[in-house]
């Protein structure tokens, strides 16, 4: 029996959610025995490629398209029935039985949250966040009001019907009276449809908090796959322009039920420039000819919406925030090789606010929006060296390691996992 916490690892986004977190999760996932979501739903995606065969994922965790590794969805997750129903068929359909678990504690997505989704972001005006109104934020809200429908209540259909009168009426209440919205579907349709995906998805439903104690307790690693990023977290993000759960790493105790005291290892994902679907402000943000030749060459959009992606320069103030609340270990730093050919790179090292300088988020919407980026120019570089991935680190052009080091001295953590590629392969370890 084991003990040893290095088992363990996290992978956590340090910006705003599309920073590259499933070419890193998926460098790992491989030789992991189980890879774990904690929160979030179906609002994130992780687009993941392996052998050249693209995989894009919205709710299993990135390790299911390995053979081995047992993937696992926690009960800080919201599940859509039917989005999962539809993943596990796209998955079988590329030639990967998946071997799943689902927490029986997990909470369900409705309909009615669906259409509250839609309804609540036309309310809330300039503050919406611009959700992707796949009923994350009702669902979450109602697991708060004790309103909510759990995987194991599909299994019960007399559990399941007293609940969902409750929840039923509540949403229809909203969406109709307060919203001046219509809800359409009956209580009698979604009833049927929902037994029915509890059915499909019985064998899945399992405690998944006791199959990783005993994991753990037996010695086998587990890989934890944050979805969204550290300015997404509905505690220390930027709200409200946030989704609607914790993304920091200590919420996978919660998500999980995995004791916090046994992780060993916990990675920043950091892209090596900004990129953010959603709205809200966003200081070191780049506008026009600069912003698409940025955008395109990095491919940004949006792997859920296909919506395309707010780019700008690399902010140090949100990673040092990601280091500090997730308490990172390391940082693995994506991308770079979308940087080739800058002749300078500004990276934006603290806010300007009416004069002040700051040097952390603030928590005031009014400074946030205020905020005016301070960057420091680091000279740019052109192609990476042909055999920088037989050679490593060592190879790399200078202006790199100068890009590098200035990150790790701002934030005060190691750059260890460096991304030069989409594929598996293109990464570097130092």
């Amino acid at each position: 029996m084991s003990s040893n916490p290095s088992n363990i690892t996290a992978i956590v986004g340090a910006q705003w959610g599309d920073e590259g977190k499933g070419k890193i999760t998926d460098f790992f996932a491989g030789e992991s025995d189980y890879v774990v979501r904690f929160h979030g739903g179906n609002n994130a995606g992780h687009t993941v490629v392996v052998d050249g065969n693209t995989f894009k994922l919205h709710l299993i965790p990135s390790g299911i398209v390995y053979g081995e590794p047992i993937s696992i969805i926690g009960n800080g997750v919201v599940v859509d029935p039917k989005a999962l129903l539809n993943e596990i068929a796209y998955v079988k359909a590329k030639g990967v039985f998946p071997k799943l678990m689902v927490s029986d504690r997990a909470h369900v997505i409705m309909p009615y949250h669906i259409a509250l989704d839609g309804a609540l972001s036309v309310h809330q005006g300039s503050l919406a966040a611009g959700s992707t109104r796949r009923g994350i934020a009702p669902v979450y809200a109602d697991k708060v009001f004790r309103n909510g429908i759990r995987m194991i209540d599909l299994l019960e259909p007399d559990v399941f019907r007293e609940k969902l009168d409750v929840g039923y009426a509540f949403s229809k209440g909203i969406i109709e009276k307060v919203l001046e919205q219509s809800l359409d579907i009956t209580m009698d349709e979604i009833f049927d449809t929902y037994i029915n995906y509890g059915q499909q998805l019985k064998r899945f439903i399992c405690d998944t908090s006791v199959e990783l104690y005993l994991a753990h307790k037996a010695g086998k690693s587990i890989l934890f796959e944050g979805a969204q990023g550290i300015s997404l977290d509905v505690d220390h993000g930027v709200y409200p322009y946030t989704t609607s759960s914790n993304t920091a790493a200590g919420h996978l105790s919660t998500g999980t039920g995995v004791c916090f005291r046994n992780i060993g290892r916990i990675i920043g994902v950091v892209k090596a420039y900004l990129s953010r679907v959603g709205e809200s402000p966003l200081p070191s943000e780049i506008l026009g000819d600069e912003a698409i030749a940025l955008r395109e060459k990095g491919a940004e959009y949006g792997t859920t919406t296909g919506r395309p992606r707010r780019v700008g320069w690399l902010d140090l103030v949100q990673v040092r925030q990601a280091v500090r609340v997730n308490g990172l270990t390391e940082i693995a730093l994506t991308k770079l090789d979308v940087l080739n050919g800058f002749t300078e790179l500004p990276v934006c090292v603290a806010y300007d606010v009416d004069g002040e300088h700051i040097k952390e988020m603030p928590a005031s919407l009014t400074q946030y929006r205020n905020a005016k980026p301070i960057y420091e120019t680091l000279p740019g570089w052109g192609d990476l060296p042909e055999d920088v991935l037989e050679k490593g680190y060592d190879v790399l052009p200078e202006p790199i390691k100068e890009y590098i080091s200035f990150i790790e001295k701002e934030v005060d953590c190691p750059v260890k996992i460096i991304s030069i590629g989409p594929q598996r392969h293109e990464t570097i370890i130092r």
